[in-house]
């Protein structure tokens, strides 16, 4: 068995990498905080700080000019993202909350940048087969129902254009991907990591980034 080389994530190291991490801007953080007085409950799908910086970073990094989001919740990494496009880059939210996505919208007006996203209220699937069929998009995030990811990810991989990147959220599920009686979500996500994992169109890492991510590029 393979020993691991990573530091036990302590609070107090946690402090330390976000501390050595680009610092959320005044707008990013009055959205997580209004997202954990609003939906105390379901505040845990946020987007961890270090992974909002990541996603601006690999938008500015590639270049994108179109990305595509499954999976918005109350519209944190939506903001990250948009605030990385370059001029008339959009960014194709999906998600299926109004009440949810309703404080997004809120914070993006506040930030100057709903002009550059497109949020679709429906089944994401819905959203992404009306898209156009040929390659056209340059990133993705999927962060949205596990149970899904396998089939989010056949629709959006033959729209990514070469080396555009698909960013997969929760990866390891908590850590119950290992389990052998995993079920439900826990069990998605180990068959869709499976699929990556054999999906020739593309070459992935999956790093122990928060809950998992893997990086995804289209050959």
């Amino acid at each position: 068995m393979a020993e691991p080389k990573s530091a036990p994530l302590t609070p107090e190291l946690y402090d330390y990498v976000l501390a050595h991490n680009p610092p959320l801007d005044p707008a990013l953080l009055d959205l997580a905080e209004r997202t954990r007085e609003r939906f105390p409950e379901a505040a845990g799908m946020l987007s961890a700080p270090e992974q909002a910086s990541l996603l601006a970073f690999l938008v500015r990094l590639t270049g994108a000019r179109h990305v595509v989001e499954v999976g918005t919740f109350t519209g944190f990494a939506t903001l990250a993202m948009a605030r990385a496009l370059p001029a008339g880059g959009t960014l194709t939210a999906c998600d299926v909350s109004e009440e949810w996505t309703a404080y997004g919208r809120e914070a993006w007006a506040e930030a100057g940048v709903a002009d550059r996203i497109r949020l679709r209220i429906a089944p994401a699937l819905e959203t992404l087969r009306a898209m156009p069929a040929e390659p056209h998009i340059d990133l993705v995030y999927l962060d949205a129902d596990k149970g899904g990811y396998i089939a989010y990810w056949e629709e959006l991989v033959p729209r990514l254009r070469p080396g555009g990147l698909l960013v997969a959220d929760n990866v390891l599920y908590h850590g119950d991907v290992t389990d052998p009686a995993a079920t439900g979500p826990a069990l998605a996500i180990r068959e869709f990591n499976d699929h990556v994992l054999e999906d020739t169109r593309m070459e992935a890492v999956l790093l122990t980034v928060a809950d998992g991510v893997t990086l995804a590029r289209k050959r």
